[in-house]
């Protein structure tokens, strides 16, 4: 089985409702005209496509028709699937603050953030119908592969912290073999095989000119136009407070090294409920816990004082994202 099947096989499932705005019809956008003054009283609008973007430090020239249309599609889906680009943004005010040092500490680039938005709408739960799992969507074997542990009892695919580890080294491994993020970001979706076998059977370097199957044509693309909806929402018709994004959750830490029987009888030892325990704790994937020989498991329990949803403290992890 080829990388791209074992760690992202094509999407069903969840990911095709996710993007389900990329079928929309060419009557349905047929009105959009750029956003501007002369768009006002439009029905729908368009982000302008700019002439470039940098991606990791490199800069990429959007103005080939080619490069500027498929650039366009992606901005005019995001603009669309209303719901999913919003909650996303919500999800970022949690979880961008505790990738971003990951990425930094292994020395992935900041815009890795944005691929990890596009594979699960950043929410840990996210599972596709093939399996895939997690904020960065691995597959079993391949999560595996990178360090995670993966059973009836433990799947650290759901863990924030371990699966962008795993990540970060999924994507230095692929650095390695190509020597470009371009390719590193294409690769994460088809596999490095795949990328490399593209490029000396089309003889180019360009991993953005390669003729690939469409989901993978328009990977690169779909994070560029999810950078470019995180530094401005507006543009894209979205006016968020910041008591509309979801604060980081105060929680304290448990630390366990024998196994647990009963997790929910321990959730209320805790003075929280089961509920609670597996919301703090997706990796737990039953209702006991055993643990393997010699290694520590952190649970973490959700601060009692802090329970109560309190948007009037709710401090934005970017101010861009927020019209206030």
């Amino acid at each position: 089985m080829s990388l791209k099947k074992q760690l992202f096989s094509p999407r069903t499932g969840l990911i095709i409702c996710l993007f389900s705005p990329f079928l929309l019809s060419a009557d349905y956008l047929k009105g959009c005209t750029s956003r501007d003054k002369e768009s006002e009283g439009a029905t729908y609008s368009c982000v302008t496509v700019p002439r470039s973007m940098v991606f990791c430090g490199d800069t990429i020239d959007l103005t080939r028709y080619d490069r500027h249309e498929r650039m366009d599609r992606e901005l005019m889906a995001f603009s669309y699937m209303h719901s999913t680009s919003l909650q996303t943004i919500k999800r970022a005010n949690r979880y961008f603050p505790i990738i971003e040092p990951i990425l930094k500490e292994n020395g992935i680039p900041d815009d890795f953030k944005y691929l990890m938005a596009i594979e699960s709408a950043a929410n840990p739960l996210a599972r596709s119908a093939v399996g895939a799992a997690g904020l960065w969507q691995f597959m079993p074997v391949t999560g595996k592969e990178f360090g995670l542990e993966v059973n009836d009892f433990v799947d650290e695919r759901y863990h924030v912290e371990k699966s962008t580890v795993a990540a970060c080294k999924y994507l230095k491994q692929a650095y390695g073999r190509f020597g470009d993020w371009i390719s590193v970001a294409a690769s994460y979706n088809a596999g490095q095989g795949r990328i490399k076998k593209q490029k000396e059977n089309q003889y180019t370097n360009e991993t953005l000119d390669l003729y690939l199957v469409e989901e993978t044509a328009r990977y690169v693309y779909r994070i560029l136009a999810v950078k470019m909806l995180f530094a401005n929402p507006q543009t894209f018709g979205f006016k968020l407070k910041s008591s509309d994004l979801y604060p980081p959750i105060p929680c304290r830490t448990v630390k366990v090294k024998e196994n647990i029987t009963d997790l929910a009888r321990f959730a209320k030892s805790q003075g929280i409920s089961y509920a609670i325990l597996k919301s703090m704790n997706p990796w737990l994937r039953s209702t006991s816990l055993h643990c393997k020989k010699g290694k520590e498991y952190t649970l973490l329990i959700l601060d009692k004082n802090s329970m109560n949803y309190n948007p009037l403290v709710i401090i934005p992890h970017d101010r861009r994202w927020v019209i206030e």
